[in-house]
């Protein structure tokens, strides 16, 4: 396939990385291929830390580091520090990646590593995304998008692979959970952990637990509806005790880039000079 073999390419063209490693199929799935053409020697994948990361994805980056090979660093990240990303603007992404990859550059200069690689695929192009404009202020490449490799194409080769995250959902930031405009609050943060960390504990795969302040909105794969409707009691009780007064079912189910439904360049919310 000629995107496979343009990602090799890229990849030998890059010479030494340094990885955004979230744990996320995109992202373990680069590292893997690094690795392979580039030697561990020449990969550092890099995980940053901070409250709106749920410690399941950093579990998981260790986990499968550990079991392929992949030269893991985590590293904390302080965008919760900063007022601009805890306002939650639209552009809260670009605040949160400018933070991650300044500490990357940081890492790469240090250790000499040529190239810093985020996992951006040739899905991502379509949604509102500030932070891609943070990735190209710092020199960030995307060898996945570059190769006009599609998400199902990545979990294709994953599986092949034997990674364990070949069918793993779409895994955002925590913070992506809260409405433009609420705060970024630790507080908030650790209710969505707990109230999706709750409903994956009950078997659900896909879906997302949106704050509203004392209201939770779900979102559910439309084939896991019947599931939430016979385990309601059990679901209300999960998401209650995370901290939410009332639980509401969203009955358009879980879909891609519904924090972005209705957005247009009239109606972005943005702080600071970032796109």
């Amino acid at each position: 396939m000629i995107q496979r073999e343009r990602l090799l390419g890229i990849l030998r063209d890059c010479g030494s990385v340094v990885i955004g490693y979230s744990g996320g199929v995109d992202s373990v799935f680069l590292a893997r291929i690094a690795v392979d053409v580039l030697g561990p020697q020449n990969v550092l994948a890099v995980t940053g830390q901070s409250d709106s990361i749920a410690s399941w994805m950093a579990d998981t980056a260790r986990d499968v580091a550990e079991q392929f090979g992949i030269p893991w660093l985590e590293i904390d990240t302080e965008e919760m520090s900063d007022p601009r990303y805890a306002a939650n603007p639209s552009n809260r992404c670009y605040f949160c990646k400018d933070e991650l990859w300044s500490k990357l550059l940081g890492v790469a200069r240090e250790r000499g590593f040529r190239a810093i690689l985020d996992g951006s695929n040739a899905d991502d192009v379509g949604d509102h995304r500030p932070g891609a404009v943070a990735a190209r202020e710092h020199g960030v490449r995307s060898p996945l998008l570059e190769a006009g490799l599609t998400k199902s194409e990545i979990r294709r080769w994953s599986r092949e692979l034997g990674l364990p995250t070949w069918d793993q959902p779409a895994s955002p930031c925590l913070a992506s959970r809260l409405p433009y405009g609420l705060g970024v609050t630790p507080e908030r943060l650790r209710q969505v952990e707990a109230a999706e960390g709750g409903l994956r504990a009950l078997g659900f795969r896909e879906f997302r637990v949106r704050h509203h302040g004392d209201v939770a909105r779900l979102e559910v794969g439309p084939g896991e509806f019947a599931s939430l409707v016979e385990q309601r009691g059990q679901v209300n009780h999960t998401v209650r005790a995370a901290g939410f007064q009332r639980v509401l079912l969203d009955l358009d189910g879980y879909r891609r880039g519904a924090l972005n439904e209705g957005l247009s360049a009239g109606q972005l919310v943005q702080i600071g000079s970032a796109p």
